[in-house]
């Protein structure tokens, strides 16, 4: 599993004029499932993206974690992020998960973390997303959970 995290001042996800999600301060996620992933995948990305320290601490230094903070979170499927491009002029989704299981994973992500953290907000699978943020610093980091 895969994540492309920003910490953000605020973002929220519409499809169509309906918005889905929205955080304010926290963390926005846009997360990939990869062949072969489960429930040891998603429950180590869960603890990755609410454990990882990107937020400042008093003197200004990234030494605090979302948990940390209370800050939002908001959780984003993006199957684009597992592309293979090594090769040629158009990436190749053979990396990816297959719709049902990245769906299947997805989903149990946004259960887990609903489970363990509040606020958390999610995309919508399989749906054409308009992301809206404000990247705070910027801050962005790939993680990646085997």
């Amino acid at each position: 599993m895969i994540a492309l995290i920003q910490r953000v001042a605020e973002a929220r996800v519409e499809v169509g004029a309906e918005t889905v999600g929205a955080i304010g301060p926290g963390l926005l996620a846009f997360v990939a499932v990869e062949p072969g992933d489960g429930e040891a995948q998603a429950q180590r990305m869960l603890e990755r993206l609410l454990g990882y320290r990107i937020f400042p601490d008093d003197a200004g230094r990234m030494n605090r974690a979302l948990a940390d903070t209370g800050g939002g979170l908001l959780l984003v499927p993006q199957f684009t992020l597992a592309a293979d491009t090594a090769k040629g002029m158009r990436p190749s989704f053979a990396s990816a998960a297959t719709p049902g299981d990245g769906r299947r994973w997805f989903e149990r992500l946004l259960e887990l973390a609903r489970a363990r953290h509040a606020p958390v907000a999610g995309g919508r699978f399989g749906a054409h997303m308009r992301v809206h943020l404000i990247n705070d610093g910027p801050v962005t980091f790939w993680l990646q959970a085997r």
